[in-house]
């Protein structure tokens, strides 16, 4: 297979993001002594930088691959809510789908860093749902999204920040299947199970442990296979996709269950992989119906943004030498 000519199909694929974006800060320092105040260290700030974070790291992979990306969600009439907006801009992400709302605030998450590790860090966020008026506002815009621009594939990336109400999941599955939208989720704990009928169920193995209520310390595939059979008992779907960490990833459909190994690697920081593999999954499984080859390549990507310290996006270039490496 030419991966070349399949990864340059993900220009043509146009996806929805739906979840809960939010802005993070990172501020380095120096530590050099104590308070005189508590026993808490002064932290000299020398540098600081604005990254986008959330689901909206997901609309970065899905960019970094040329994929048309458009983003919904709901955040504050702040100042942290335009800085947002105008980051996402400035990496060609649709905005329009992002209401600004006077009853929230934008989440902002702040990191304090000195001396090679994080001292403290600052949430600014609410987490309640967001009110009726704000999910008919989301819910029109997405309806009109996917009735006028007819992407192939819409992704909800879930925070529990309370953009994903259950009744914003139950509505957009009912329209993705109206429209023959495929549909992907990388869930969170509180609106776990009311994902149903979606195409893709893409939870890590600790997160579905911890929703299934189940001790399962070995990793194969009859035990993952049990799992499979409980979620399709609640949820439905078309297909489970469980992350394993360092054991690589499982996937089952009608027909087939398979683990693909991880490949070695020298791990910096895992934050943001789980964005990167449901970001690729998603746009491969669109582009070509081959849940296998894009469960391979999902898993390369997941493995290579883990090598760089910090949450970034896939770069198209590696991934794409990685897959002619190890496929």
């Amino acid at each position: 297979m030419k991966y070349e000519a399949l990864l340059n199909e993900l220009n043509e694929i146009k996806v929805a993001i739906v979840g809960d974006v939010m802005l993070d800060t990172y501020m380095w320092g120096n530590v050099e002594r104590i308070s005189p105040e508590a026993p808490v260290p002064i932290v000299s700030l020398q540098k600081k930088e604005l990254r986008i974070g959330g689901a909206a790291n997901v609309a970065l992979n899905t960019i970094a691959l040329n994929a048309q990306t458009h983003i919904f969600s709901v955040i504050g009439n702040d100042d942290d809510g335009k800085t947002l907006i105008q980051l996402l801009q400035q990496k060609n992400i649709n905005t329009n789908g992002i209401i600004q709302s006077k009853k929230r605030i934008t989440t902002n998450k702040t990191r304090i860093i000195a001396r090679n590790q994080q001292m403290i860090r600052l949430d600014a966020e609410v987490t309640n749902d967001i009110n009726t008026v704000e999910e008919s506002e989301l819910l029109n815009k997405i309806e009109n999204f996917i009735t006028t621009q007819k992407p192939n594939v819409l992704i909800f990336e879930d925070y529990n920040k309370g953009v994903l109400t259950s009744n914003i999941i139950t509505s957009v599955i009912q329209l993705c299947k109206k429209y023959n939208v495929l549909t992907t989720v990388d869930p969170k704990r509180k609106n776990f199970f009311d994902y149903i009928g979606v195409d893709i169920f893409k939870p890590n193995l600790k997160e579905v442990k911890d929703a299934l209520n189940i001790l399962v310390d070995e990793v194969s595939k009859v035990s993952l296979q049990i799992i499979h059979q409980q979620l399709q008992e609640k949820l439905h779907h078309q297909i489970s996709f469980i992350t394993l960490s360092e054991k690589g990833v499982f996937f089952q459909t009608k027909d087939d269950a398979q683990i693909i190994p991880a490949h070695i690697r020298r791990i910096a920081d895992v934050s943001g992989a789980g964005d990167t593999v449901i970001a690729v999954i998603s746009l491969l499984y669109a582009a070509t119906k081959n849940i296998q080859l894009s469960a391979e390549i999902a898993n390369i990507a997941g493995g290579l943004v883990c090598e760089e310290v910090g949450t970034i996006a896939i770069n198209k270039e590696k991934l794409e030498k990685e897959i002619n490496r190890l496929l």
